[in-house]
Parts: C-alpha cells; structure tokens; sequence
C-alpha cells in the first residue's frame, strides 16, 4: 500500500510513520509538483487541500482515501472525487483550542484597549484616561455551533457570557445557552456584545451577512470573523463600521487574501487584522496526524467508522 504526501512532513514525523507502519510504502513530497510523478501509484493521499484538481484525480487510479489535514474543504475537486468513489476524511476540531483563544484574546484586546496603550507605550505617553471596559457577563453570538465554536463558547463561560449559537439545524449543543437556527439570526443580533463566526465557506454561507445585518447589530458590537473570509462583502464592513453600526471589527479571514496594502481596512483605527493565523499552533501537525493514524488504523482493518469522513456530495 503506498501512501503519498504532498503535505509538507518534517523529517521527525516522517521517521515516526515509517516505524510504526513499517510494512506501508510511504512517500513524502514537499508540495504537488514534486507528488505529481508519485499519484498513479497511490492508494492514499495526505494533503492540504488545495492542491488537488480534476486531473489530478484522474491520474491517481488507485486512489482510495484523500486525507485532508486541514479543515477547510473550499478548492476540493468534489465532484470527480464522488464519481470514483474515493473517500475524504479531514482534521475538522483540530483547530478549536488555538482559535478559541484567538477569539478571547482579541475581544481583551478591543476591550482593554491594548492597540492605543501599546501606541502609547512606544510613544512615551501615560495617559490613565484610556477607557477600558471588561467582557465578562456580556452576550455573544457564535456562528457556528461545531468543536471550534463551541469552545469558543465554553471559554466565554469562564467570563460568565450568555452564548447563543447559530447553525443551520439550531440544534442544541453544549456550552450554548441557547441554539438557533441560521433564518432566526435576525432576532439575536440586536442582543449581541459579541458575533463571532466560525463558519465555513458552502453555497449557504457565502455572503450570509449584509448590510441589513450589520444595521441590526448593536452600534458597541465587536463583529470577529475566523470562518471564511467570503462570509461578508469588505464593502458592506467598511461601512458598518464608517457608519458606526458596530464599535469594532476582528478580521483573521478576508475576500481577498492576502489582503492588498492599499485596502481600506488597514486604515480603519476600529479594524483589527490578523493574516489568517487564528488555527495556528505548534500542536497543529501532531493533533492532524494522530487523526490521520485512528484512521489508518481503522483502514487497515477495513473499519468504516472513520473520524471526520466528508459527506463529499455536500462537500463537508
């Protein structure tokens, strides 16, 4: 059985599979270039993601199981994954504890107003005038309700937040005090201190929020983005934030990536960027591979209870 990278393995990780799978043929590429040569030979492919194209999997012909070691699923080839039949499983929740810090950290950040002290600092300036307000006992809305929202939302508890979740069951789910539907977000918003969204990018999601949206939100929201950055329009941002619908806007994703120089965003003072670092971690490749290994394993066996298997008619 060969099983090929394209995924980038540092030379520790590699070793660390070939001992513990000695009897598989591994083979590990720094990108799909470099795989390319290897795909008629493979029964499993390790990637990122966005590497793979229709072609491609027409010349992989023993392909079995594309294993995703990231999340997002956006540039996979579905539909001529689908026609051959191939599974698709992907490291989904992986990412919860570096981005729901993420989103902590910088609701502190907007709220004790840490951009103006260190300006401050670096100025020279003691201004004990600066206001500072606290999170704790405020009223969040995570879009999103999976393993990166929800603990999002069992560290808003730790600030006594009331959390409402969105998703597109409403179903309940732990660490929210309520659960909603997507088609019910018009009465939430008006409540929130906080809308942060966690959520990928389908055909539902794609520019879900607009500007009506952002006119119901309350005018001292913080609006944080970490999902997809195809989310909301940059011009409908702009404006809610010129328009002073919402005080604060926390962006890790944006339309267009990376985020040009000359963008307005860079100089709105009530914009905070971040360049679509939220998920990472020194834990990242590790936590991935060890999902990759329970699935391997259950492969192996010819077991069918995979972790994170795609639904790859829907694409997630």
């Amino acid at each position: 059985m060969v099983i090929l990278f394209s995924a980038r393995m540092s030379t520790k990780h590699q070793e660390a599979l070939k001992q513990k799978y000695p009897d598989l043929t591994f083979i590990f590429s720094d990108r799909m270039p470099e795989a390319k040569k290897e795909l008629p030979h493979a029964d499993i492919i390790v990637t990122y993601g966005e590497d793979l194209n229709d072609e491609l999997i027409s010349q992989a012909e023993k392909l079995k199981w594309i294993m995703v070691i990231s999340a997002g699923l956006d540039q996979m080839p579905f539909k001529a994954i689908a026609e051959r039949g191939i599974m698709v499983t992907n490291v989904r929740g992986i990412h919860k504890v570096p981005m729901a810090e993420y989103a902590i950290s910088m609701l502190l950040q907007v709220y004790r107003q840490e951009k103006q002290l260190i300006t401050n600092e670096k100025e020279a300036v003691w201004d004990r005038s600066v206001r500072m307000k606290e999170i704790t006992g405020r009223k969040m809305i995570v879009l999103g309700t999976g393993a990166i929202g929800q603990e999002v939302a069992r560290l808003a508890k730790a600030f006594q937040m009331t959390t409402y979740g969105v998703s597109r069951s409403g179903r309940p789910v732990d660490y929210f005090d309520e659960t909603y539907k997507i088609d019910e977000l018009d009465q939430l918003l008006p409540k929130a201190d906080f809308i942060v969204s966690v959520l990928p990018s389908t055909k539902e999601t794609k520019y879900l929020l607009t500007d009506d949206h952002f006119s119901m939100m309350n005018n001292e929201a913080v609006f944080l983005n970490m999902g997809r950055g195809d989310l909301v329009r940059s011009s409908t941002l702009i404006k809610a934030i010129q328009a002073n619908e919402i005080a604060h806007a926390v962006l890790d994703v944006m339309e267009e990536e990376p985020l040009p120089e000359d963008h307005p965003f860079w100089k709105e003072e009530n914009v905070t960027i971040t360049p679509h670092l939220s998920g990472i971690s020194p834990n990242y490749v590790p936590r991935a591979l060890d999902i990759f290994e329970q699935n391997l394993n259950k492969f192996l066996k010819d077991e069918k209870d995979f972790i994170n298997q795609i639904d790859v008619s829907r694409g997630y």
